[in-house]
């Protein structure tokens, strides 16, 4: 007989305690430690029923493996292969989490139905009327798709071994359970037992396992940090959803880079993959307006063109307000710092909101040279000229410091049509000796990017 006891564990780690208290030491965390049912048996590990046990593996000679090459399954969405890194390999353990509503399910759903593979699609959370809604409404072609609404593992692999499909996918992880554990769903040990089963599952049939995970208040996904080392791949799906545009983002991915982003379109009919967001992010109509000015940002090898705004006012309280949407608000109260400090401009008693267009969070340093310039622009009332660019990061002491990957920014800004970049002077010396279609000049200070952009016009 298994014998049980009581543990507590963190809902954010996994770390076990022997009683209740109120913050993780391990992780720092407060409050996310919860009551759950341990339980022990003398049983031998000989794998799950389901999965017909366990198979003795011998070492290989390093020199005896064959190094071949990945054949990756195309997954027909461009920005999806892109972040996977070129596609979906064979048994791969993939986990996807994003908020509440943001669009995964719809992401999965509308490439599943497209593939041209046996998909068997494990739901927890919608019926198979909602999920026909869903795809009715999403349009795409009806592929070779099972729908199974469960959320019993030992019953789900043993389905998978039965129909044998090419993809599988879980939604969501954690409102599936497994009789190895007699915890609720979504907590840690079930969690745990469910992850390291699909992954067995997913190595030993050479199948594809998708997992849709939800995250918590915090951003990170939901349940314990295992669950990331268990898997190979961590998508990270975010947006707002007052805005159109989601953004994927690969956190971990052991067959590809992390560096890669996809940017997608909300529309009724599903995610629209946006293969130029330079062209949606940035707006030409409003160039006569004071506090706005494009950065030629970066997101891993991509480089796109974000339309910055800022707004800055005279404070009505003591203490001025500093807020930014879809920046860090320490950096941009740095750049304050070394505007009023270098530049000389004092905004002491100045509100100063910054926005970033579109719902867009970048975190590229060489933005800084055109936050501090949209601050400026506000602050004097005085637009910037029409079709000019900036990228470059702003040091302490007001030095405009170089940047990575210039002529892949270069060439983006004059693909979309601007007439000038401003950069840093040391990457204007290290460019080839070709001709531009746009107008390159270097700075070395903020001073003297001020005194190129706000110069008395004749």
């Amino acid at each position: 007989m298994a014998k049980q006891k009581i543990v507590f564990a963190c809902q954010g780690c996994g770390t076990v305690y022997p009683k209740w208290q109120g913050q993780c030491h391990a992780c720092g965390e407060w409050n996310t430690i919860a009551e759950e049912v341990s339980t022990s048996s003398n049983r031998p590990s000989v794998g799950h029923p389901a999965l017909g046990g366990t198979v003795a593996v011998k070492p290989v000679r390093l020199s005896d493996i064959a190094a071949n090459a990945e054949v990756r399954q195309d997954m027909l969405d461009p920005e999806l292969n892109r972040v996977l890194g070129g596609g979906l390999v064979p048994g791969a353990f993939v986990l996807l989490g994003g908020e509440p509503g943001i669009g995964k399910s719809t992401l999965i759903l509308q490439t599943v139905l497209r593939l041209p593979l046996r998909t068997l699609y494990v739901s927890g959370e919608e019926s198979q009327t909602q999920l026909k809604v869903r795809a009715d409404r999403l349009g795409t072609g009806v592929a070779d798709c099972l729908i199974y609404t469960e959320t019993n593992l030992e019953r789900i692999l043993t389905t998978a071994l039965e129909v044998k499909p090419d993809l599988v996918v879980i939604d969501s992880i954690q409102t599936i359970q497994t009789e190895l554990s007699e915890s609720s769903p979504g907590s840690i040990s079930q969690i745990r037992e469910c992850a390291n089963l699909l992954l067995k599952y997913s190595k030993t049939e050479g199948v594809p396992v998708i997992l849709i995970g939800h995250i918590n208040k915090e951003g990170s996904i939901a349940g314990p940090k295992i669950l990331e080392h268990t898997v190979d791949v961590v998508l990270q799906f975010d947006g707002d959803k007052h805005y159109m545009y989601r953004i994927l983002r690969g956190q971990k991915n052991r067959f590809g880079s992390t560096n890669e982003l996809g940017i997608y379109e909300m529309q009724q009919t599903g995610l629209r993959p946006v293969e130029n967001p330079s062209e949606h992010l940035i707006s030409r109509d409003r160039a006569h307006l004071s506090g706005i000015a494009i950065a030629v940002a970066m997101e891993g090898v991509r480089p796109f063109l974000i339309e910055t705004q800022a707004l800055v006012s005279s404070a009505v309280y003591a203490t001025p307000q500093r807020s930014a949407t879809g920046y860090d608000t320490r950096r941009m109260n740095m750049l304050l710092a070394v505007l009023e400090k270098r530049a000389g401009f004092k905004l002491i008693q100045k509100d100063v909101f910054l926005n970033i267009a579109g719902g867009i969070k970048i975190a590229d340093p060489a933005s800084d040279l055109a936050i501090i310039t949209s601050v400026l622009s506000s602050s004097l009332d005085i637009a910037l000229p029409e079709g000019v660019c900036l990228t470059g990061e702003v040091g302490l002491s007001g030095e405009v410091r170089p940047v990575s990957r210039a002529e892949q920014r270069i060439l983006e800004a004059e693909r979309i049509g601007l007439k000038a970049i401003i950069l840093p002077q040391a990457n204007l010396a290290q460019l080839s000796n070709r001709s531009w279609g746009i107008r390159l000049v270097g700075v070395s200070t903020v001073e003297e990017a001020f005194r190129l952009l706000f110069k008395p016009r004749e």
